[in-house]
C-alpha cells in the first residue's frame, strides 16, 4: 500500500505547524523546589540604588556568603568551602539569584529607558514568573565561604541559587544582536519612578 503523502503549504518546504510544534507536556502541577545557598551583603538596599546592570557606572563591591553546609546527594550535610576549590583562579562568576524585592508580573511592559511596550521576554525586568536573575560580576577574593565581588547590581539580602564560572570562550559573543536596544536613539533614565508611588517601579533594560 502506498502512503499517503502530507498536506504541506503549497511553495513551502516546511511541514505545517502542528507537525513541527512538540507542544508542551509538563503537568501543570509541576514545581522545582530550589534552596538558595548563600546570600549577597551589598550596600545597594532597593532597585533604584542599583545601577540597571553590571558593570555599568563606578564599580561596586560586595560579598556573597555561603551557607556553611548544604544537603549533599546522601542528604548529609557537605561543606561549601570546597565547592569553591579552584573558582579563584577566574576572574569573573556568573551569579544566579531570585528577585527578592519582585512582585508579581505582566507579559509586556515599557522598559525604564524605552517607550515602547516590549515583550517580558525581550526584556531584563526584574518582575518574572519565576524571578531568576543573572549576573557576571569580577572576583575580588575567596576565603572560607566568602566572595568579595565587585562590578555587581546585586541588592542586600539578595538570595544566591547557583555559582557558575565565567568562561570568554563561550560566554562572550562580540557579534551578538542587542534586539530593539540597538535602535534606542535618545535612552531615558536607568529607573522609571512612579509619582503615585514614590519609588522605582524596575531597574533593568
Amino acid at each position: 500500500m502506498t502512503a499517503k503523502p502530507l498536506d504541506r503549504p503549497a511553495g513551502s518546504g516546511k511541514p505545517p505547524r502542528k507537525e513541527r510544534d512538540p507542544g508542551c507536556d509538563l503537568p501543570e502541577d509541576l514545581v522545582l523546589p530550589m534552596r538558595p545557598i548563600g546570600v549577597v551583603r551589598s550596600p545597594f538596599i532597593m532597585r533604584e540604588d542599583a545601577p540597571r546592570q553590571p558593570g555599568i557606572g563606578e564599580p561596586a563591591t560586595g560579598t556573597i556568603v555561603l551557607r556553611r553546609t548544604l544537603p549533599g546527594a546522601n542528604g548529609k550535610p557537605t561543606g561549601t568551602q570546597n565547592m569553591l576549590k579552584d573558582l579563584a583562579s577566574f576572574t569573573h562568576v556568573v551569579v544566579l539569584f531570585w528577585f527578592h524585592h519582585s512582585h508579581g508580573w505582566k507579559p509586556q511592559l515599557v522598559p525604564p529607558r524605552d517607550t515602547v511596550k516590549r515583550g517580558l521576554f525581550a526584556t531584563r525586568a526584574p518582575d518574572r514568573p519565576n524571578p531568576i536573575g543573572l549576573s557576571v560580576v569580577r572576583i575580588t577574593d575567596i576565603y572560607g565561604i566568602r566572595i568579595d565581588i565587585s562590578g555587581h547590581d546585586l541588592l542586600d539580602g539578595t538570595p544566591v541559587l547557583d555559582l557558575k564560572p565565567y568562561i570568554p570562550i563561550y560566554d562572550s559573543l562580540p557579534g551578538a544582536s542587542a534586539g530593539w536596544l540597538d535602535g534606542l536613539i535618545d535612552p531615558g533614565p536607568d529607573h522609571r519612578w512612579s509619582t503615585r508611588q514614590g519609588k522605582a517601579k524596575s531597574s533593568r533594560p
